[in-house]
């Protein structure tokens, strides 16, 4: 019997001591390792941190602008460019008038026949203020239908120029009021206001008062002659046009008028411009050319014989020149107030 039970006994000692063991595997075990140590990381989450930690835009920071920003650059740049990278046109286009100041319905047709071609300022050869340039009539004659190229304009016709574009000579009905008062006190013009010198493009101008009553005189001997010839000798521009009143060659009424008939040429002068007779005439004289433009709207003349050198005589309709200039060329035309082209000369610079 206690064989028996020994028998019995024994394995269930074996398998309590199994038990145990495993017991103590479990609880001891887990302790063992430790458990502050994460699986291993999946390959596919290794660059998560990298490019969480890699700012997108550092790359934009070294590249080269975008195209816009070029664009930008480049228009900040534009606006100062320095004079040498922006050089000044050298053209103009200007008109004549002469004999014009009366206030007629002619006046005005020639006026507007000018307007038409935008020029980018008028010179006149005199006679502005019929009949006695007189303070109470001059706003009527000049800013009735000129007063948007005056500059400052204070007559009663409306605004005037920002700056001045309009630049008249001295004639003889002008100084029928006494020292051409009127005259004086309506224009702002440079130097003494009677006679004077402006440039505009490649055109050096000289605008002279060929009046006997000029203080300076109008001999050709006389002060104003040798400001005229000492001013022409340092002008280093392109093309020289001399104007003033009275013709010093003329196949018109009046005539060539001799104490104007100065050396132009030989001091330098490229185009002379004149008026007193009220017609067109082109005359060629010691190699320049000679102009009578006296058809603004005052009356027409006849011709009395031809002076040497006239190429041109018109007195058929009232007009005016256009005349476009650059550095090389002047095209001086004639059109009257139907807008026909009565005559063209191209002078070429040689």
């Amino acid at each position: 019997m206690d064989e028996f039970v020994k028998c019995l006994i024994k394995p269930i000692n074996q398998f309590r001591w199994v038990l145990a063991a495993a017991f103590l595997f479990a609880v001891f075990l887990p302790a063992c390792i430790p458990a502050s140590q994460p699986p291993p990381p999946l390959p596919t989450e290794t660059p998560l941190p990298t490019q969480t930690f890699t700012p997108i835009p550092s790359p934009t920071l070294t590249q080269p602008p975008s195209p816009p920003q070029v664009t930008d650059t480049s228009t900040a740049i534009l606006p100062t460019p320095t004079l040498e990278d922006t050089p000044v046109p050298q053209n103009v286009r200007f008109a004549v008038i002469g004999d014009y100041g009366s206030g007629s319905e002619a006046e005005s047709e020639v006026a507007d026949l000018v307007k038409s071609w935008a020029p980018d300022f008028i010179i006149t050869t005199g006679d502005n203020n019929y009949p006695d340039g007189e303070s109470e009539t001059i706003d009527e004659h000049v800013g009735q239908f000129f007063h948007e190229f005056i500059a400052p304009y204070q007559g009663s016709y409306g605004e005037g120029s920002h700056e001045n574009r309009f630049f008249p000579s001295l004639g003889n009905h002008d100084w029928h009021s006494p020292g051409a008062e009127p005259y004086l006190d309506y224009f702002t013009l440079p130097g003494n206001e009677r006679y004077y010198d402006f440039e505009r493009g490649p055109v050096h101008f000289f605008v002279l008062d060929s009046d006997s009553r000029e203080p300076d005189g109008v001999g050709r001997s006389s002060q104003q002659a040798a400001w005229l010839q000492s001013h022409l000798a340092a002008s280093t521009s392109p093309w020289k046009i001399v104007y003033f009143h009275h013709a010093p060659y003329s196949s018109g009424m009046h005539g060539p008028v001799d104490w104007m008939q100065w050396p132009f040429a030989e001091w330098g002068a490229d185009v002379v411009l004149s008026g007193h007779d009220h017609t067109y005439e082109r005359i060629s004289r010691d190699g320049i050319q000679y102009f009578v433009n006296g058809l603004g709207g005052m009356s027409k003349y006849l011709f009395f014989g031809v002076i040497e050198g006239s190429q041109v005589r018109y007195n058929d309709d009232y007009g005016a020149m256009l005349v476009e200039a650059d550095q090389d060329m002047v095209i001086l035309k004639f059109i009257n107030r139907q807008n026909e082209v009565i005559d063209t000369i191209q002078l070429n610079r040689q």
